[in-house]
């Protein structure tokens, strides 16, 4: 039984061709990225070579009828070395029948590529057609597809005894089994090589690289058997933290933003860990582009973290115009400082002007400290209309605050008064103006596969209070708030787009997207605990309706009716709302639009028992734009029995 090695392959592509193809199979002396650049997968790109001058298109100077399974025809159209020669203007018929003599083996090593080696491939030369040398006619048949039979790796260095690297070999070791019963292409067969050798550089060994590769090709069985071997190196470890750039924000704001992430002096080595630390500084607000990066050169066993800034301005002025359904046109301005003079703190101001809402505010923000909490103490005024009622509030907080990628928390103690003035009936309804103090604590949980296109996941945010009145008498209450939003894909997985000849297949992840598109359920619960003589500000009081709540009804227009025909907040809020989300797609595949049809209900009532739910049924488009989800909704309240629509931007939670 003869077998055939890649690299046989490619000996004798090399004897037949003057133009040989790039290599086959890696084998010996295989050279690894540089340490901290990921490489990316290979592929076969031969483009044809286009005329000195792009301006000039000149005439074929023959014709090719290529006949070939859909499957590789378009490759090898792209890539044959026929189609470099066709606009050669001084081509004679000897020259194009050297070419022809060569053309199978040409195309033998193409298809080769792609898993056939045993191919039927037939040329003829026709004298007719409109071009000078005639019809070139081609075809191609090529037979039964090599498939990998085995794969296997061997490690050489630290790597192959370490007991702390056991996780790491096993992770190589599923890479390189993955291409196990699948078709043999170079493309895969390259990205299985890159893909073990970034297991084998993102962890513990930034020195490590591709010793040798051979992929055996058994053309009876039509078999392949690939072997990698890795050799690792040394082990290396993190040194110091360097910092360069820091000429506005002090240096150690980048230190102690690198450690959060979990960079250590003294921890072994890890890919993950510096680009999370890279994630970390860019989100900070406070650096444009931020590069964190080793030097793994030389035999030091600890390698020096080096992180390059380039850094924001320290003010910003910002002017913004904008528009919703809910509230109409908006104008905004908003000042940053990034690093206040003397205190190092961030402070916003923000004034912004709407239909029904106005608002006032300045926060104030203390640079994360070594358990990744910020101070923040702001200031806010606030002015809203609701009918018939507007309520003018001031609120001050003290607290702290800490976000990360998957869980935020505060805690803040906050003074909170609202007085609610009824401006037609002002004469004959008492304005009513009441304040308090409490102590909060909040957690917002996300699970989302996505955070700006959720597929499937889950987010939970919970807010607990407790406080007390401020005008007489004195009465205690506690306030609870928690919203929950799912989404999960409803029949069965969309299959991945098949990869185009000459292309790597996707590795294997989960996959989220469901035919029939998913479904996005939303629930939101409010309570306030407290005596009904307590009176609270109306601004810690519930009402619901608009863009994000209840559609096909007014913001906040969901409350209590009270006598003199105003809508007033309540003590407990209930909403619910079910989104059929479902992609338009073409060819089976979903593009960037989606049809959504939707139910919301909404109820406040100073009760549990009194909860009554206001529905709204609607339909509408959503646009996945580079932005974010831009989405459209025509929804009919049926309380009032009226439409309305809503325009959204963005996903946020």
């Amino acid at each position: 039984m003869p077998i055939i090695t890649a690299c046989s392959v490619l000996a004798l592509a090399c004897l037949a061709l003057s133009a040989a193809p790039r290599a086959f199979a890696g084998g010996v002396g295989d050279l690894p990225p540089e340490a901290g650049v990921l490489a990316e997968p290979a592929s076969v790109t031969r483009p044809a070579q286009a005329p000195a001058d792009p301006d000039v298109a000149l005439a074929p100077r023959f014709d090719i009828d290529l006949q070939a399974p859909e499957a590789v025809r378009p490759f090898l159209l792209r890539h044959m070395d026929l189609q470099r020669f066709r606009r050669l203007e001084d081509l004679d018929s000897a020259e194009l029948d050297r070419l022809l003599a060569r053309a199978p083996g040409d195309l033998g090593g193409l298809l080769g590529t792609l898993g056939y080696f045993s191919p039927r491939i037939g040329i003829v030369r026709e004298g007719n057609g409109t071009t000078p040398l005639g019809l070139v006619r081609i075809d191609v048949e090529p037979g039964p597809a090599t498939r990998v039979a085995s794969a296997r790796v061997f490690f050489r260095g630290d790597i192959a005894t370490s007991p702390a690297a056991a996780g790491q070999r096993e992770a190589i070791e599923q890479d390189v089994l993955r291409p196990v019963g699948e078709v043999f292409t170079q493309a895969d067969w390259e990205q299985a090589k890159t893909q073990a050798l970034r297991r084998l550089t993102g962890e513990r060994y930034p020195n490590g690289r591709l010793l040798n590769s051979l992929a055996d090709i058994d053309a009876d069985t039509r078999e392949a058997h690939l072997y990698i071997e890795l050799d690792s190196g040394p082990p290396r470890r993190l040194g110091q933290i360097q910092v360069l750039g820091a000429n506005r924000y002090d240096a150690d704001r980048a230190r102690r933003l690198a450690r959060l992430a979990g960079i250590e002096p003294g921890m072994d080595y890890s890919l993950g860990v510096l680009q999370a630390a890279q994630t970390r500084l860019a989100g900070s607000d406070l650096y444009e582009t931020a590069l964190v990066t080793v030097e793994p050169a030389g035999d030091e066993t600890d390698l020096p973290v080096l992180i390059q800034l380039r850094e924001r301005r320290r003010q910003r002025l910002q002017l913004g115009l904008g528009a919703s359904t809910d509230n109409g046109p908006r104008l905004s301005v908003e000042y940053r400082h990034r690093d206040v003079p003397g205190m190092g703190w961030q402070v916003d101001n923000r004034l912004q002007v709407e239909r029904q809402d106005r608002l006032a505010q300045t926060v104030w923000t203390s640079p994360v400290d070594e358990k990744a909490w910020r101070r923040i103490t702001s200031v806010r005024w606030g002015e809203q209309t609701d009918g018939l009622s507007t309520t003018t509030s001031q609120r001050l907080r003290w607290g702290r605050s800490r976000e990360e990628a998957r869980l935020d928390q505060s805690q803040f103690l906050q003074f909170e008064r609202a007085r609610t003035v009824n401006s037609v009936l002002r004469m004959t309804v008492r304005e009513r103006s009441r304040s308090s103090l409490s102590l909060n604590q909040g957690w917002t949980w996300r699970r989302f596969d996505d955070l700006i296109f959720p597929e499937r996941g889950q987010g939970l945010a919970v807010e607990v209070g407790l406080g007390a009145t401020l005008e007489s008498p004195v009465q205690p209450f506690a306030r609870l708030n928690a919203r929950w939003l799912t989404y999960w894909p409803i029949g069965a997985a969309l299959p991945e787009p098949p990869p185009q000849a000459g292309q790597a297949r996707e590795p294997e992840r989960v996959q989220a997207r469901g035919s029939l598109g998913r479904l996005a359920l939303r629930l939101e619960g409010g309570a306030i605990l407290a005596r009904q003589q307590a009176v609270l500000p109306d601004t810690l009081l519930f009402l619901t309706g608009g863009d994000a709540t209840v559609r096909g009804y007014g913001l906040r227009e969901i409350g209590i009716t009270s006598t003199t025909g105003t809508t007033d907040p309540g003590r407990y809020l209930a909403v619910a709302s079910l989104e059929w989300q479902r992609p338009i797609g073409r060819h089976g595949q979903p593009g960037p639009w989606e049809h959504v049809l939707f139910i919301d209900g909404g109820a406040v009532a100073n009760q549990p028992q009194d909860l009554r739910a206001r529905w709204g049924v609607g339909s509408g488009i959503r646009y996945n734009s580079p932005v974010g989800p831009l989405q459209m909704d025509l929804a009919y309240g049926l309380k009032p029995r009226e439409w309305r629509l809503h325009l959204r931007v963005g996903f946020a939670f």
